[in-house]
This record gives C-alpha cells, sequence and structure tokens, in this order.
C-alpha cells in the first residue's frame, strides 16, 4: 500500500471514529445510549465496514471512546469495544463473500455481536445476579436496540453511500 492509501486510511478511521463517538454521546444525552435498552446512533455506521477496511479501526476506537461515558466503567469500555470489533470484521467479510446480499447481511454482525457480548455485560451488573433468563431478556433488549438501529438507519445509510458517486468519493 503507499503512503498516499495509507493516509487516507488513517483519515478515514480517524473520521468514523470521531463521529462514531460523537453520535454516541448524543444519544447518551437522551438517555438512551448506555444500558439495557439502546439506541445508539452510532451503530448505524458499522455498517461503513461493508466499504472500506479503515472502518474496522475506526469504530473500534469510536466505540472506545463513546464507552468512556458508559456508566458501566471499564467493563462497559473494553466489552462494547470488543463488540464492536467483531461486528465490524464480520460485516467486512460478509460485505467480501456475499456482495449481492450486503445489504440484508451486513447489518446482522452488529445486531449478534452486541446482543452476546453487551447482553452479557448487562447481565453481570443485575440486582438480582447473573441468570440464563437474566441474560436471555437483556441480549433480546440490546438486540432489538441494535436491529432497529442498524436495520432502521444503516441500510438506508448503506444505499445512500453505495451511490457511484459517493462511493467513489469517500472509499477510493
Amino acid at each position: 500500500m503507499n503512503s498516499k492509501n495509507t493516509t487516507r486510511n488513517l483519515v478515514r478511521a480517524a473520521l468514523i471514529a470521531a463521529i462514531y463517538a460523537a453520535l454516541t454521546y448524543v444519544a447518551a444525552s437522551f438517555g438512551i445510549a448506555y444500558g439495557p435498552i439502546q439506541f445508539r446512533l452510532s451503530e448505524a455506521l458499522t455498517i461503513l465496514a461493508a466499504f472500506t477496511p479503515a472502518a474496522i479501526p475506526g469504530l473500534t476506537i469510536g466505540c472506545f471512546l463513546g464507552n468512556l461515558g458508559s456508566p458501566f466503567g471499564i467493563v462497559d469500555i473494553l466489552c462494547g469495544t470488543v463488540a464492536t470489533f467483531v461486528a465490524s470484521v464480520a460485516t467486512y467479510f460478509i460485505a467480501k463473500k456475499a456482495r449481492r446480499f450486503v445489504p440484508v447481511l451486513a447489518p446482522f454482525p452488529p445486531v449478534i455481536a452486541n446482543a452476546v457480548i453487551v447482553g452479557l455485560e448487562i447481565t453481570m451488573f443485575l440486582p438480582e445476579g447473573a441468570s440464563l433468563i437474566g441474560f436471555a431478556v437483556s441480549a433480546l433488549e440490546v438486540g432489538i436496540g441494535e436491529l432497529i438501529v442498524c436495520y432502521a438507519l444503516g441500510v438506508p445509510l448503506y444505499f445512500v453511500l453505495k451511490k457511484p458517486h459517493i462511493t467513489r468519493y469517500l472509499f477510493e
């Protein structure tokens, strides 16, 4: 990779991280960024991993920065960041392998990764203690919020970014 592409990817990753963190704090100001019921606007950006590998570090760092404000502290910083990393890598590979089905499949890894990892994390904080039922409820709550954001906002974002003049300008 030449230095021009390296610099572009670094800038792309930094911009994605900044936008992700900012959108997380916007959602936090409305009380919907952390906890069992989450509607993080920033999660719509996970679709960017379908366009560029620079989204993987961008989303991961953005999540880390966004989770610095989490009431769950270091646990959420680590677990949420891992969930976003796993989801963005999976989204990237889905886009590489299943090109025809990207709009349907690409938003799915963030839903699963966050439902499982963040659902498990939230279960550890339940007042009645961790249980299988508590995990199922937490995973379902996180998963539903993630599903709504990733499909209702992420898929339209995908189609906007998929337009040739936008794709060429942003990702080539």
